[in-house]
Formats: C-alpha cells, structure tokens, sequence
C-alpha cells in the first residue's frame, strides 16, 4: 500500500516538527529545487558537486576585477538579512562577503538587544517583519529548531523568501559542513576523492553541531569510515550512531586520540562547546588529551590533513599552522566560496555564472 502523502501546509508548527524529517524535506523545495538551505540532508552527491563546482567557478572568476564585477552585477537588485543572535566571527564575516560578492545590499542584526525582541515582539513576529525589506533572510540562532521554524512561518505566507541556517542551537550547521566537505574534496581531489577515506573526528562530539552536520553528508561518499574521538561524557548522541548505521556508515568510537591518529585521512579537531554547560560540567573533564600538538604529527600519515571549524582554544597547538598539513584557514576562506555558490544557488542564477 502506498504511504498516505502528508498534507504539510495544514499543520500546526508543533505537528510539523515532530514529522520525521525525510517527510517534510519537500516543503523546502521549489519546483524541485533547493529553497531554503536547513539541513545537511537536503544534499545528495549530485547538489554537492553542483555547488563545489559553482564554488570554484566563483572564486577563479573573483580573482580579476572585470570577473568581480561582473559578478557584483547579478543580484544587485537584491537585499539580504542577516540575523545573528548567537555570537559569529567566521560565519558572520563569510556571508557578508558572500552577499558583497553578489552585489546584495546587506542588513543586519546582531543581538536580540537591538531589536523589538527586547520589547516582547515574538521571533516569529520579527521574521516576518523581515521578509518585508528582504529577499533572503541568513540566520544564526541560539534555539534549535529557529531556522526551520522561521522556513515553514515564511513559507506559508504570499510572499515566501529563502532561509539559510546559518548555525541552530546544537542541531545543525549545513554551511559549515558544506565549506568542510569542499576543504576535503579539495584537498583529496587527486587522491582518489572523498569515497574511501578515513575521517577522524575528535573533541565534544555530543554537542558539536558541525560534526553531526558533516556526518550526514558523509553518507553520500563510498567506503567512508569515521572515527569519533572523544571524553566519555562528549561522545556522539544515539541520534548519530541511528543515522550511521541506517546508513551502513562504517564507524568506530573510541577515547585515545593519539592511537588513532595513524589511520586518519583528516584529522578534524574541535573545541569544548562549555557554552551549553549546565552546571559547569565541562571543567571537570580533563580534554588536554585531545589536544593535537606539535610532537603528534609524527604519527599522522604524510599526506593527512588537520581541520577545524574554529574558533580554536588548545586543541591545536599554535606551532602546528605551521605544518603543510594544516588545513584549516583554506578550510575558513573556503566558507566564502561556498557561501556565495549556495546563494547564487538559491537564486537560481548558477548558469549565468558558469557562462
């Protein structure tokens, strides 16, 4: 029997999110495309090759004036939002960049304080307020589940606009993960690609929402094998260990970093996120053994490569930038490119670039 489809435009917002989310990705969609950028799982290999190309294609062109220029002309009749209100340095800065690069004249808020939040007006409220001065709204948000619930408020109204999830609470970070996969396709293009590789994975695992972003994403590469580095109290939650063997992921965790070391393609460092400590638990773990110093390189593979989302506390010794392995401020200029390719993406004016 054929599953009975789910009319979503009737649903109350606490309905729609309990849905699994393989049952609502549709509702983000266009004409069968990507309109609003929440998830890791709206990508399959053919959308991340699409944009990893639309990338490079952007950043060579960049390069010239008469290239940035040109590119500055496609979307300089639009006006973009970026709403942060949980602190940003990279995240913040590349999108910005990404929408100069474009052309979008860009507005921005940076803290509930500045806004008629402070007032009492509701989130939901201010959104919509925005999506009256922009044509694509970027966001960052310290509750989980804001970016989807802003996506499905906009969606339902006569003038819906994109939404880009720019970091959710803990749950999710697609950009993050999309400029990762990028650094890794990059760095592994002529290696044999992503399929096959070894991915080390280390720090706060249960917190950190670019390792589960990433995750998901891995699943559209052959042969990937990860493995989860971290403190007993900042393994990785059971919604990831789910999806992985849903998925036939290969995966294995362990709490010894440098025992691990030797089989890593990429070494993919984190920090403690103490900033959703509770009761201050995080000071009572000892993370220094997840720390990757300079004498630890000697156990990595030649042509391994380091990465972190930054920013980066003692995880990564200072003195390991030095290394030709370190990979993490191309992986930071990376989030630009791919920044700029997702929203050129969202508004459908990819093939004017490639041209």
């Amino acid at each position: 029997m054929a599953k009975k489809k789910i009319n979503l435009d009737k649903l109350s917002w606490d309905e729609f999110y309990k849905i699994p989310l393989p049952d609502k990705l549709e509702f983000f969609e266009k004409d069968g495309k990507m309109f609003d950028c929440l998830f890791s799982q709206q990508y399959n290999r053919k959308r991340l090759e699409n944009v990893f190309n639309l990338a490079t294609k952007i950043r060579h062109t960049a390069k010239t004036k008469e290239g940035l220029d040109m590119l500055q002309t496609f979307l300089s009749h639009k006006r973009a939002m970026l709403y942060f209100v949980q602190p940003s340095t990279r995240t913040f800065v590349s999108f910005q960049s990404a929408c100069y690069i474009l052309g979008l004249k860009v507005s921005e808020i940076r803290s509930t304080s500045t806004s008629s939040e402070l007032k009492g007006e509701t989130p939901e409220d201010t959104i919509r307020t925005f999506s009256s001065y922009a044509d694509i709204i970027i966001m960052r948000h310290f509750e989980e589940g804001m970016a989807e619930k802003s996506a499905w408020l906009l969606n339902k109204t006569k003038r819906p606009i994109p939404v880009i999830n720019g970091g959710s609470g803990k749950d999710q970070h697609p950009t993050q993960a999309l400029l990762d996969l990028y650094t890794l396709n990059y760095s592994f293009e002529k290696k044999g690609g992503i399929d096959g590789k070894t991915i080390m994975m280390v720090g706060d695992l249960k917190r950190g929402r670019t390792i589960r972003s990433l995750t998901y994403l891995l699943k559209n590469y052959k042969n990937v094998k990860i493995i989860y580095v971290a403190p007993d109290y900042l393994k990785i939650e059971q919604d990831v260990r789910t999806f992985l063997n849903k998925n036939k992921i290969s995966f294995v965790e362990s709490d010894n970093m440098q025992k691990n070391l030797k089989f890593a393609d990429a070494v993919y460092m984190t920090r403690i996120q103490d900033e959703y400590d509770v009761n201050n638990e995080s000071k009572n773990i000892d993370y220094s053994k997840f720390h990757l110093k300079k004498d630890l390189l000697k156990l990595m593979k030649k042509d391994a490569i380091i990465m972190h989302p930054l920013p980066r506390r003692a995880e990564i010794e200072v003195a390991v930038d030095e290394d030709p392995r370190a990979m993490y401020w191309r992986q930071e200029r990376n989030g630009m490119w791919i920044r700029t390719a997702l929203i050129a993406t969202l508004f459908g004016i990819e093939d004017k670039i490639l041209k």
